[in-house]
């Protein structure tokens, strides 16, 4: 079976890619601010990749927007007519775009689109942070169906985000760290440890590695920024179902 290649936007540190990877895809990154790049700027080919993924910066239709900008910072631009524009120009199989609930949908003309909402804790995950993906189709793909699990914790720990403000501790406030992840949570974003974030997305602790040239306040932006493991893992799944891709990279291993 050939590889199935797939295009990435908006990549940030790489999380959702992480999961298409783990489920044997073969993705390609594009341009990103992180690393210098701009989206803008960026024209691929035509039919050389199979899909498209990416999460569009989403400050634009957060609920906290207005927190933002009322302390004098600038959201970020609505960047969803750019995802929209280069599958236009790539002409994939099939696209999946990640979003806050509020976003609109992408609208590309000769694609059937459809939407799930998962919430992290639903998929196995420790957090609340909810999310809408948009999956789109030229061909009569079977529907994205994202497995669930039948029991989940009834108080999964907030959301983390890329703002120290936001302090992701169990709802209630009872700072209590969930189980599987080890003793209490810190109670102020400031000082919460970044292994403790990473955690709570589903990474190892050492993600970044010792050499890594990012801030404390860089690392938990980027974090902050990033689909939740277990989150991503659920979905890369759903797609390789919807679309006939369906080795996951244990089956591809053992078949190397």
């Amino acid at each position: 079976m050939r590889a199935v290649l797939v295009l990435s936007l908006f990549p940030g540190i790489g999380l959702l890619d992480r999961a298409f990877e783990e489920e044997g895809f073969c993705v390609v990154r594009g341009p990103d601010l992180l690393w210098g790049g701009d989206i803008k700027g960026f024209h691929p080919l035509a039919g050389r990749f199979d899909g498209v993924i990416g999460g569009p910066p989403c400050q634009a239709f957060s609920r906290l927007r207005h927190i933002v900008e009322a302390n004098g910072h600038r959201t970020a631009p609505d960047l969803i007519p750019e995802f929209e524009r280069v599958v236009r120009e790539a002409q994939p199989a099939w696209f999946l775009m990640e979003n806050v609930e509020a976003a609109p949908t992408p609208c590309v003309r000769g694609y059937s689109l459809q939407c799930e909402l998962v919430r992290d804790v639903w998929v196995g995950g420790a957090t609340s942070r909810l999310r809408k993906f948009s999956f789109g189709g030229r061909e009569s793909y079977n529907r994205l169906w994202i497995e669930t699990l039948a029991l989940h914790a009834p108080d999964p720990a907030r959301a983390v985000t890329c703002d120290a403000r936001q302090v992701p501790v169990a709802m209630g406030g009872s700072g209590k760290r969930k189980a599987g992840i080890g003793g209490p949570l810190p109670r102020s974003g400031p000082t919460m440890l970044i292994e403790d974030i990473l955690a709570l997305q589903g990474l190892p602790y050492d993600f970044f590695g010792e050499d890594s040239p990012f801030t404390r306040a860089g690392k938990r932006r980027m974090i902050g920024n990033g689909v939740p493991l277990p989150m991503g893992r659920a979905v890369a799944r759903a797609v390789a179902r919807a679309v006939g891709f369906g080795r996951s990279v244990g089956e591809v291993k053992e078949a190397v």
